[in-house]
């Protein structure tokens, strides 16, 4: 996949905010492009989700963060919910 993508961030987050969305999006790419440990996946997701409570915007972020990159934040987190332990890989 093409790696030079933008991500779907908002410019009136912290440092810290944009930190942890960032974390999550790069396990995603983890899961994807080769594997992450599914608790590693979950625990970046909790603190995505701090940053992003409301689910339209979880879902509005994970559809550009699709557009570009081909990657799925719902498949991903579905994957590791699903297992809880070990590693995730959804590599194609």
């Amino acid at each position: 996949m093409n790696k030079n993508y933008s991500y779907p961030l908002d410019l009136s987050w912290s440092t810290e905010e944009i930190a942890s969305v960032l974390s999550f999006l790069n396990d995603v790419e983890k899961a994807y492009e080769s594997k992450v440990a599914a608790q590693e996946l979950l625990a970046s997701y909790v603190k995505f989700k701090n940053v992003v409570p409301s689910k339209a915007e979880e879902k509005r972020i994970g559809r550009e963060f699709e557009a570009v990159s081909g990657y799925s934040l719902y498949q991903a987190v579905q994957a590791a919910k699903g297992m809880e332990k070990g590693m995730v890989s959804l590599g194609r």
